[in-house]
């Protein structure tokens, strides 16, 4: 997948689920391609090149650069455009050009891409942009403060508006790639050679479905998903390999009867980010009420070594994405407003977690949370009313960028997270009675340990009351959680751990 610059409805993206079927067969699981309409054209490149048109030097290349042209960039002129480069320092404000001349040029600035394609091109006339815009925990903007050689040559893949009469292009640039342009517009004016071949697509977006069915309560269903677009190895090709490997996984144990069947439907998923969830819920309404839990996975396989961060389970929302927490802190990614109205409690985040440290245990794996921040396919499915959570890694040097590809990846990380999200999916779709009993336990301590830790945080009654309550949710849903109807027993043990709380 890495080979790819996958985009619903391009060929990349479509080989890509083409690759993990054929994966899944050879596993024995069957599985079925779903199409709807794009909500936006495919798009891809042959072609991406800026060189200085004096002395042929390139600065700017597909072969080297791999991902450097933004999306919706259209084709230069045959034989390629020349042009002016104009430097308008950040380019994102009208002042910026107030006494700058643009039209026809080449732009280089320092604000986001897509702003500075808005002034430069629809607002004056600019042929393309360069964008030099970057996180900075991905790079900081002064070179003294740079930790590592790569961040010379680093930059994050991005987009343009689609637009058929400007017909324009935008790049991304690395600091070594931009330094090079300033350092010639230093000594005098320079003109580019820019040469772009892209391509659009007008096909459907493709969404890869297999399931496991359920033996003794097959409507209900446990759902795992992975994205298929982008460009990277980590993100999220390594999310679509895990998903794969556990699928298959799976199925190879339950047919050679090391494992038995689940009570509950295992659905595997790989599709467009977030919208191909949003499809397959509106698409299949039958299958969608019967949700019970949901994991994503996306950027599951990490080298935590060269990457950063650490393997993170983002829970559903609780009250830690409501009211920040020092014991709770959000990643670099950032907070997405939760209204607490919409709070409900779920069993899903402890017991994933605890089956995460229980692997760590084994392992040496480390194992964090943090708060809901939304961005990915649980985004989708817990605006539904589903529990859902996130597996991912973050803080990622990495991400989003041309350097994300299969060196900086895991196998081993791949296997944790696999067997965890395999384990917590099976084990949701199959607890007993027993294992209900167990999950009360759990849930008890855990509300007891939050409290206690919030207390010496120094909450607030209203903070307090709201873990209350959320806890009193968390253990309601686990009548919920065998497969058979839950006995008085469990519902008496989950009564008192209620009454505990108040």
């Amino acid at each position: 997948m890495d080979r790819y610059w996958r985009l619903a409805g391009n060929p990349g993206f479509n080989a890509s689920i083409d690759r993990i079927r054929d994966t899944l067969v050879t596993a024995g699981l069957s599985s079925r391609i779903d199409e709807f309409p794009n909500g936006s054209r495919g798009w891809d490149h042959q072609t991406a090149t800026v060189a200085f048109a004096d002395s042929g030097e390139v600065v700017i290349s597909r072969e080297r650069d791999r991902i450097a042209l933004c999306i919706n960039s259209f084709s230069t002129p045959d034989g390629g455009l020349t042009a002016r480069l104009v430097d308008v320092g950040s380019g994102a404000a009208p002042a910026d050009y107030a006494n700058v001349d643009v039209k026809g040029a080449v732009v280089l600035g320092g604000a986001d891409v897509g702003r500075l394609w808005q002034q430069a091109v629809k607002s004056h006339g600019a042929a393309g942009v360069i964008s030099t815009s970057i996180a900075p925990y991905i790079r900081p903007e002064n070179p003294a403060q740079f930790t590592s050689p790569d961040q010379q040559d680093v930059f994050q893949w991005s987009s343009v508006p689609y637009d058929a009469a400007a017909k324009a292009f935008g790049f991304k640039a690395s600091w070594r790639a931009a330094s090079r342009l300033r350092e010639r517009l230093g000594s005098g004016a320079v003109t580019l050679r820019v040469d772009v071949r892209s391509s659009f697509y007008d096909g459907p977006s493709r969404s890869l479905i297999a399931e496991i069915p359920g033996a003794t309560r097959p409507a209900e269903r446990v759902v795992m998903v992975a994205h298929v677009q982008e460009p990277g190895a980590n993100d999220d090709a390594s999310g679509c390999g895990t998903l794969a490997a556990l699928a298959a996984a799976l199925a190879r144990a339950i047919r050679d009867g090391r494992l038995p069947p689940p009570a509950r439907t295992l659905t595997f998923i790989w599709a467009d980010e977030v919208r191909g969830s949003r499809q397959w819920l509106t698409s299949h309404p039958d299958d969608a009420k019967g949700v019970q839990y949901m994991f994503a996975l996306d950027m599951t396989g990490e080298d935590t070594s060269k990457t950063g961060g650490t393997f993170l389970i983002e829970k559903q929302p609780d009250p830690s994405a409501v009211w920040p927490r020092p014991s709770d802190p959000h990643t670099a990614w950032g907070a997405s407003p939760v209204d607490a109205k919409m709070l409900k409690g779920s069993l899903l985040n402890d017991v994933h977690l605890a089956i995460c440290l229980r692997r760590a245990k084994d392992t040496g794996w480390i194992v964090r949370t943090n708060p809901y921040e939304g961005g990915s396919d649980h985004t989708a499915f817990g605006a539904a009313g589903i529990p859902a959570l996130l597996n991912w890694h973050f803080t990622d040097r990495y991400y989003h960028t041309n350097l994300d590809r299969p060196d900086k990846t895991s196998a081993a990380e791949m296997v944790n997270v696999g067997v965890a999200v395999a384990t917590s999916a099976w084990f949701l779709a199959s607890a007993d009675e027993d294992d209900g009993l167990r999950v009360v336990r759990l849930i008890a301590e855990s509300a007891a340990s939050r409290l206690d830790l919030e207390q010496r945080q120094g909450a607030t009654t209203e903070i307090l009351e709201a873990w209350r309550k959320w806890y009193a949710e968390a253990l309601e849903t686990v009548t919920k959680l065998p497969v058979r109807e839950a006995s008085s027993r469990l519902i008496a043990s989950v009564e008192a751990a209620r009454r505990r709380l108040r």
